[in-house]
């Protein structure tokens, strides 16, 4: 298994099992340790996010490798897991910023669906690195610097 999409992954998870973690300290009313907690969860997403873009930029993308009947499929869940990783570092940042702010009420409003869709993010991102590197093997694509400056 290929080490950097298998340790970004890995932090996808820990940031959502963390952020389980926040959710339960909260509803046992305990603040202190739900706002330690969720900014670890995010110090994972972000670690995540760095790796990934770091690998993207200078490593390339990867290329369904399965059957090509099921490229269509994959697309299909490839798109839907992107726009929810969009949609959830988006409602991340807002929650986080909103507690930062202490508008907790507003907080409280949008936290569990910045959670909610933390969570399918994370496992829709377990299901594309399978996918991508333990079902199948991928092919990397060009890096950046190759599609800009050619091969």
């Amino acid at each position: 298994m290929p080490l950097l999409p298998t340790l970004s992954t890995s932090f996808i998870v820990i940031s959502a099992i963390f952020i389980a973690i926040g959710w339960v300290l909260i509803a046992n009313n305990k603040p202190k340790q739900h706002k330690k907690v969720m900014i670890t969860a995010a110090v994972f997403a972000l670690s995540f996010f760095i790796i990934y873009m770091s690998r993207t930029i200078f490593i390339g993308n990867t290329s369904f490798g399965g059957p090509e009947d099921m490229k269509i499929f994959y697309t299909v869940f490839l798109i839907f897991h992107i726009i929810l990783a969009t949609t959830g570092a988006v409602f991340g940042l807002v929650t986080l910023t909103l507690a930062f702010k202490r508008n907790i009420s507003k907080h409280r409003k949008i936290g569990p669906v910045t959670s909610v869709i933390w969570f399918f993010t994370a496992i829709t991102g377990v299901a594309v690195y399978l996918l991508l590197y333990v079902l199948y093997e991928g092919e990397h694509g060009q890096n950046l610097f190759q599609a800009i400056f050619g091969a």
